[in-house]
This record gives structure tokens, C-alpha cells and sequence, in this order.
């Protein structure tokens, strides 16, 4: 009997080769009909015999294309028309819309082995791709998913390109970005001031000037990198000297995975995360022969590698480099350049040529950076490849309404809701500058035009200084819900992992707003996902200078000495204090004590800058978590031994005392013992001192569910050693993956808890928030 159904597929279903799917199984299987793009995602239309109708509707979930991502699918019956043809339909305009959106995707195979083969006619052409591979995210500039939507609109098609894209069975049927040598973009080659190189073969004249150490601005899938060899010291120096990057750790791109292992130890997991269509930086740690330059990751035992992503960066890799350096084309702080104009302007006192070309970006994305942590790939930096793919929240909250939540001040990102799904922005970075705020109010635009959503409630930190936080109250179209620090982290990670708690919330970090006005970064909550309450946290300490601190770690060392010892600190026979400038000291000391730009601080960060810097190991930080960086590299990790600490009752809040660790490293540091040691000794008693008091709170509360978020988690010590210390206790223990634990999945939890509250959800705990 002959049947009519529609589908209406939803989902990542555009610019994924999923229409050619869809027009190849209809001629498998016999059936009439079309396929569209529509706002919402995908519909189709089949006719024909029903038992090939119900073979097709198997096939389309259980084959699709790799980069597709089914949400849902709706399949209705409907009176068939006697069509005997099936078609792909011109995209249709003007709905609303939903449908979700491909990230970029790093090259294929198929498009790989093209690009080296001599007879094809896309031999040595950067910028070949087809629906499998290619620009997505970062070239579009409004859906559906169209060429004429993208900023490919500006290239015509040949014939040739023309004809495979009309073609179902090529493998570049309805790919929005085809191009090739006659018809598409073209690579340039420019000296530091602008002019023009003439040159047969860019890219060739660019790995000569690699070669000869010259530093290389090359214009990417989101944005420029800045490129040198990185196994040549002056080269590396010269980048970090004129980009004013003195030691943060710099990127490196090699050949291939062959190339990667002769750098790093890599396991199958890491292997297999290198290797997706997401290409991102991984963290790898460093072989003891890995010959690269020191100065690419000094004093760190990892090494950021990714492998090639676009068929210009394999061109690139084709110059016999070990590995390049590929760090992101901006001056420091600054957001990614993405502009030609833009980068000769920014890049001219770095780079010393320019290599790039014709197709505009239109939304800058920085490289996405994973760790593999007990086997499994964690965020650090959530951006291309990932972005904009939703994090899908509990069927339960499909009927909130749009949130917009506008992150916090350090590792920026942005996130917009819609029914079920929170999408998070690329990373937009640290709002300390105009020109990281402009970005993040272009993305916010951007977003909130491509998604087509229109908030309700804007989110936004406490921190009434925070950029992001004045952005909101300067929007006063929108109620605005501001959700405290520690509180948004924990709630990322429910999110995360579709949890409503209670839960007991591990919350450790650098910095965020308090409640009670102080600097907040130790704490420990009873959470669930609009409330919470404070139960325990670290000791209040003295924070000299406000934020300055952290860029200097020796203040915290003196603050904590003082803490524990006195003014007996100066008589303590130790390098730290033998070192320290007696007159400067006393100022920062008396500063503390007035309270003058010296609010109370309960921060893990500060408490590992310390440390660091009575180990010997960071006076002054560079960037930030360098500090605590190095405390966790120069760790001997067989060491079993701890330091005493102290818990201590406060009316209903328990307090963290760390003055007992203090001590103990401090006699170790005058028995000379390995400062290895002492580094280990120290997380070993953080993670006992924050295993005793979950437990305790366990024993009051009944909750059993723990979650660990906040930046100081990035340690892996300190989550593999806590997660494995609550587990024996036969607690459930939740920790981040799909996104940050740093400040990067602020934006995740603000979203959430505030569209609960705006729908009148109600916590069972006492801290919760209004609406403004």
C-alpha cells in the first residue's frame, strides 16, 4: 500500500551533509518526496510502499552522518500526492528558529588525500572540503545554513563545483562552502608593513621563512595564530619578547600522530581525542627527550599539542618541522584577530609575515584545550570545533523560559537558553580591556540572532564591578538575576550531568563575590539548583592589595606566615623570609592589618600561591594559576606524609584552619627537605581536610551526592585524589567534563538557576536570589 509520512528531524542536521543522506536513502529505498532545511532543522516528505517508508525512517536514525546529531524526530502520517520523484527543496526562511548549528570541522580523509594527489584537480588547495569537513560556526552568518547565509556568498561557484554540488552522489552535494582553485579563496603573502610578496606559492615562501626562524601570522578557521619553530630557541624567545608572553606555555601543532608521540606520552584515549573532527589542543605530558625548545612550556611537564585541522595547516606542516608553535594571533589579553586589516594593525610588532586570505571570519573562535583525566577528556577551554553544540538540560526544563547569563570576569563565556538546551559561547576570554568587551557584546548580538531567542531574564555575578555585571544593569529591558560565584559553579555541573541535588557543593577557585562582601574562593555548600548554604570554607585571610595579590604570590606567603606566626615570621630561618624586602614587607603587612585595599579572602588559589612562593618556586606570577601550577609540577608524586590541619566550629559554619599546614611546610623547609615533598604533603592535606569535612557534613545532612567545580580542580591531583577519597567514603561524586570546572561554565549555571527562579522554582535552602 502506498504511504505519505513527514518527518521533522531536529537537532545538528544542517551543514552535515544530512540532505544528501536523506536524497540517497529515498533512492535506496524506492519513495518520492523531498527534504528541506527548515528553521527548526530538517523536514522530509516520503511516499511509497510502507514497508520501505518504515526501512527508511530506521535508516536515518541508525545511519547517519557522523557529524549529525539527532535530538528528536517527529514522524506523522499525511495523504499521499502520487509523487514519483524526490528533490532537495530550496531552505525555507522567515520561522522561527531552532535548528541547532555544525561547529567547525576539522578536514577529512577524503578531502585530505584529494589535496596530496597530484591528478585531482584540488591538489595543494588550502581550503578544500566537502559536508563532511570545513568552516561551519565561524563562517555563518544567519540560518538556514545556506552559501548565501554565509560569508562564501561572496565566491561564485565554477562549473565544476557547481556540478558536484548538484550532484547526490558526490561527496560535495549541497556543501555550502565548495570551492577550488578557479572559483574559491586564495592565500596571500604580506611583510610586516602591508606590501604585498610576489610569490608563485605562498604558503611554500611561508615554511622558508619558518625555516629561517621568522615569526608567522597565519589566518586560520577562527582567527590568526602566531607561528614560529619550536624547536628553535631565539625564534620562540623573539615571540614571547615581543608578545609580552614571558612563560604562560604556548601551543604547538605537529605533523601528525607519529610526530605527536616522539613529543609526549600519549595514551589511546589521548590518541583518540587528538584525533576527532574537533582537532583540539591536548594536554600531553612531555617526553623526557621531546626537543622542543624549553622555552615553549617552562617549568610545566605538559605540553599543549594538536594536530593540523584546516588543509592549510597540513600544507604548512609539509616543511620538515618537528613541531610549530601556534599560539593565538593577539597581542596579550586581547581577544583573537580575525580581520586582515585588523591583524596588520595588531600583529606588525610580532609577526614578521603575514600569510593570509580572501574568505572572511565571521565569528572568532580560539583553539578548544582538553585534559585526560581517569580516562576521561575534560574541558579547559571550550571553544572550536565544540561550539555552538547545546548542552542539553533535564526534559524537565523545557518550559523555562530564555536566559541570558553573562559569565564572570576572567575566562568569559556567554550562555543563552532555549527550552532544554543552554548554548554556550566560544571562549570570549578576560573582561579586563574595551576590546574583549566589544567581543563580548558582538557574541552576545551574534548569538542571540543565529539561535533567534530573545530572553527573558538576564544572569549575571554578584561583583558589582565585574564588566559583565554592569553590561546587565545597563539592560533595562530585561529583569536581571544576580547568582553568587560558587553557587553558579555547582550548578554548571548539575547541569552538566542533569542532577536537581541536593548536593554538598566542593566550590575551590581564585575568586569570586561573597555574600558577606568578602573574596569568597574555599568553600563548601549545601546546593540544589536555585539555593544554597554556606557550611564550611577556608579561613579568612588578608588579601593585600585586592586582586594584585594574585600576581604576587610572595604577598600571600607573608600574609599566611603572619597569619601563623606573628611578627616571630621575620626571625624564622627560612630563604622566603631572609629574602624579603623588610621595609616593603612591613607596608604590606600594615596595609593587611588597617584593611586598607585589603578585603578578607577565603581563597584556595591564594592559599596555593603561598605555598608556591614559600617553596621558592614563584615570587612573582606572570599569568594567572602560575603559581599553583608549578606547586602541582614539582611534586614527588610517591609521597605519602600531610600536614596537620584543624577544623573548627563557627556558629553553623565550619572553618577550614590552615595555620597547622603552614607550620609543618615551614619546619620541612627548614629541615631542607625536597621541596617535591613538601609540595605533595601540602595537596595531600588540602584533599584530607576537604574529604574530613564532607564527611562531617554527610553526617549532619544525609546528602550523599558531592559535586567538585571551580578553577582549583584544573589541579589533577587534587580532583583525582579528592573524587578517589569520597568514593571510599560510598559517596556519588560528580565532577566536570563537557565543559570547564574554571570560570568558563560560570555562564552554564547562572542560566539555569536564574530561568528557575524567573518560573518561580523554589530551593530548599536559605540563600536564594530576587529578581531585579
Amino acid at each position: 500500500m502506498i504511504k505519505r509520512t513527514r518527518g521533522k528531524i531536529d537537532g545538528i542536521v544542517q551543514g552535515v551533509g544530512f540532505r544528501p543522506f536523506v536524497y540517497q536513502l529515498a533512492f535506496r529505498y524506492g519513495l518520492a518526496g523531498h527534504v528541506v532545511n527548515t528553521a527548526e532543522g530538517v523536514e522530509i516528505e516520503i511516499e511509497g510502499l510502507e514497508t520501505e517508508i518504515r526501512r527508511f525512517v530506521d535508516a536515518v536514525k541508525t545511519e547517519r552522518p557522523s557529524l549529525a546529531h539527532i535530538a528528536s524526530t517527529d514522524w506523522t502520517e499525511i495523504p499521499p500526492i502520487n509523487e514519483n520523484s524526490f528533490a532537495i527543496k530550496k531552505s525555507r526562511v522567515g520561522e522561527e528558529r531552532s535548528a541547532l548549528i555544525s561547529p567547525d570541522v576539522g578536514i577529512c580523509h577524503e578531502c585530505l588525500s584529494e589535496m596530496r594527489n597530484p591528478l585531482d584537480r584540488r591538489f595543494g588547495y588550502p581550503f578544500i572540503n566537502c559536508t563532511n569537513c570545513g568552516p561551519r560556526y565561524t563562517i555563518i552568518m544567519d540560518i538556514p545554513y545556506d552559501r548565501s547565509a554565509t560569508t562564501m556568498k561572496e565566491f561564485c561557484m565554477c562549473a565544476a563545483c557547481r556540478k558536484e554540488y548538484g550532484d547526490p552522489n558526490n561527496r560535495r552535494f549541497h556543501a555550502q562552502p565548495n570551492a577550488c582553485w578557479d572559483c574559491g579563496p586564495v592565500t596571500s603573502l604580506y611583510d610586516r608593513n602591508g606590501r604585498k610578496i610576489s610569490c608563485s606559492d605562498p604558503i611554500e615562501e611561508s615554511i622558508a621563512f619558518l625555516q629561517n626562524a621568522s615569526i608567522l601570522a597565519i589566518k586560520g578557521l577562527g582567527g590568526f595564530h602566531l607561528a614560529v619553530d619550536a624547536s628553535n630557541t631565539k625564534a620562540v624567545a623573539r615571540l614571547r619578547r615581543r608578545k609580552h608572553r614571558e612563560e604562560k606555555p604556548l601551543a604547538i601543532m605537529v605533523k601528525d600522530l607519529d610526530a605527536a608521540f616522539k613529543i609526549a606520552h600519549i595514551s589511546n584515549r589521548e590518541a583518540d581525542l587528538l584525533r576527532t573532527h574537533q582537532r583540539p589542543i591536548v594536554l600531553l605530558k612531555k617526553l623526557r627527550s621531546h626537543g622542543l625548545s624549553p622555552k615553549v612550556a617552562p617549568k610545566n611537564r605538559y605540553t599543549g599539542i594538536m594536530l593540523p585541522y584546516t588543509p592549510l595547516h597540513h600544507l604548512l606542516m609539509e616543511g620538515a618541522f618537528k613541531a610549530l608553535v601556534m599560539t593565538s594571533g593577539n597581542m596579550t589579553e586581547e581577544p583573537i584577530n580575525t580581520d586582515n586589516r585588523e591583524a596588520f594593525r595588531c600583529l606588525r610588532g610580532i609577526a614578521d609575515y603575514f600569510l593570509t586570505h580572501n574568505r572572511d571570519i565571521y565569528l572568532r573562535s580560539d583553539d578548544s584545550v582538553l585534559k585526560v583525566v581517569d580516562r576521561i577528556p575534560r574541558q579547559i577551554r571550550r571553544s572550536r570545533g565544540y561550539v555552538p553544540v547545546p548542552i542539553f538540560l533535564p526534559t524537565h526544563m523545557e518550559s523555562l523560559p530564555p536566559v541570558l547569563a553573562l559569565g564572570g570576569e576572567l575566562k568569559n563565556t556567554v550562555c543563552l537558553t532555549k527550552a532544554n538546551r543552554a548554548f554556550l559561547s566560544q571562549h570570549i576570554g578576560d573582561m579586563e580591556n574595551l576590546e574583549t568587551f566589544e567581543f563580548f557584546r558582538l557574541t552576545i548580538s551574534h548569538l542571540r540572532r543565529i539561535l533567534e531567542i530573545q530572553p527573558k531574564v538576564l544572569a549575571h555575578d554578584l561583583h558589582p564591578d565585574y564588566l559583565s555585571s554592569k553590561f546587565a544593569r545597563e539592560q533595562r529591558e530585561f529583569p536581571t538575576i544576580g547568582v553568587q560565584h560558587h553557587h553558579a559553579h555547582i550548578v554548571s555541573c548539575l547541569a552538566e550531568h542533569c542532577v536537581k541535588g541536593p548536593v554538598i557543593g566542593v566550590a575551590i577557585d581564585g575568586t569570586g563575590m561573597g555574600l558577606d562582601g568578602q573574596i569568597w574562593g574555599g568553600e563548601i555548600i549545601l546546593s540544589d539548583l536555585t539555593s544554597f548554604k554556606r557550611k564550611a570554607h577556608l579561613d579568612y585571610v588578608a588579601l593585600p592589595g585586592g586582586d594584585t595579590a594574585a600576581r604576587f604570590p610572595w604577598r600571600m606567603a607573608l600574609i599566611y606566615l603572619h597569619k601563623t606566626f606573628g611578627d616571630d615570621l621575620f626571625k624564622l630561618p627560612i630563604p622566603f623570609v631572609r629574602n624579603l624586602d623588610r621595609e616593603e614587607s612591613s607596608i604590606i603587612l600594615r596595609m593587611a592589618m588597617k584593611g586598607v585595599n585589603s578585603p578578607l579572602t577565603s581563597s584556595c588559589g591564594r592559599l596555593f600561591d603561598a605555598v608556591s612562593a614559600l617553596l621558592g618556586l614563584r615570587h612573582r606570577a606572570a599569568y594567572e594559576g602560575q603559581a599553583a601550577i608549578e606547586l602541582e609540577m614539582c611534586q614527588s608524586p610517591r609521597e605519602k606524609g600531610h600536614y596537620p590541619w584543624h577544623i573548627k566550629e563557627e556558629g553553623d559554619v565550619w572553618v577550614m584552619i590552615t595555620t597547622g599546614i603552614v607550620r609543618g611546610i615551614v619546619e620541612d623547609i627548614e629541615k631542607r627537605e625536597h621541596r617535591g615533598a613538601i609540595s605533595r604533603r601540602f595537596h595531600n592535606s588540602l584533599i584530607g581536610m576537604l574529604k574530613e569535612i564532607c564527611v562531617k557534613i554527610v553526617d549532619e545532612s544525609g546528602i550523599e551526592q558531592v559535586v567538585l567545580s571551580g578553577g582549583s580542580f584544573q589541579n589533577m591531583t587534587l580532583l583525582t585524589g579528592l573524587t578517589l577519597a569520597l568514593k571510599d567514603e560510598g559517596l556519588k561524586v560528580y565532577s566536570h567534563a563537557k565543559v570547564p570546572t574554571n570560570d568558563g561554565s560560570l555562564s552554564l549555571g547562572q542560566a539555569v538557576c536564574a530561568g528557575l527562579i524567573y518560573s518561580g522554582y523554589k530551593g530548599e535552602f536559605e540563600e536564594s536570589y530576587e529578581i531585579h
